[in-house]
């Protein structure tokens, strides 16, 4: 019987396990952020509730800077609704694919980790919802598709809890 239960969980423990950027360590192109985000590009992207549901798409056209290991990410967003806004990212590469950033509607220090084509970024934002603020954590992955192109896919939670994803596709001109 005790064997019966310790099978029956086993899907439980391999349902909690999640990648690892190291896992990605070998994939190509290798993903450094001061190479792919210097200059112009776009995304389009969607958010999605913890349903599936898609509750708000954007486009958003940004412009990375880099003086050494130091850059500026100006991102500049348009909802379908009409709403915009703005988001300016101070990022800092620290070394062997170490990142960290800022920006005003993030609490502290976004954390980044990149490895192969893979970049695990995780910080707090400071989200507007209808007169209310909340803080809301993000545990955000991309990977680089070729020199043009990457994907995006971020989890939003607040303690502990699912939210919603957002799922994004820059392009490079």
């Amino acid at each position: 019987m005790k064997r019966r239960l310790a099978l029956l969980g086993l899907p439980l423990l391999a349902a909690c396990a999640s990648p690892t950027v190291e896992q990605y360590a070998a994939e190509k192109p290798a993903l450094d952020l001061r190479q792919y985000f210097n200059g112009p590009m776009t995304a389009h992207g969607v958010f999605t509730d913890r349903n599936g549901v898609v509750k708000r798409r954007f486009v958003v056209k940004l412009m990375g800077t880099w003086k050494g290991d130091e850059g500026v990410l100006e991102e500049d967003f348009v909802y379908s609704d009409g709403a915009k806004e703005r988001r300016v990212w101070r990022i800092t590469h620290h070394g062997q694919g170490r990142y960290t950033g800022r920006a005003d509607d993030v609490v502290g220090e976004a954390q980044g980790q990149a490895a192969g084509n893979a970049l695990r970024w995780a910080y707090t934002l400071r989200l507007p919802v209808d007169g209310k603020t909340y803080d809301v954590q993000f545990d955000d992955w991309m990977w680089l598709v070729d020199e043009r192109v990457m994907i995006n896919k971020a989890t939003m939670s607040k303690f502990g809890f699912r939210l919603g994803e957002v799922t994004l596709s820059f392009s490079k001109p």
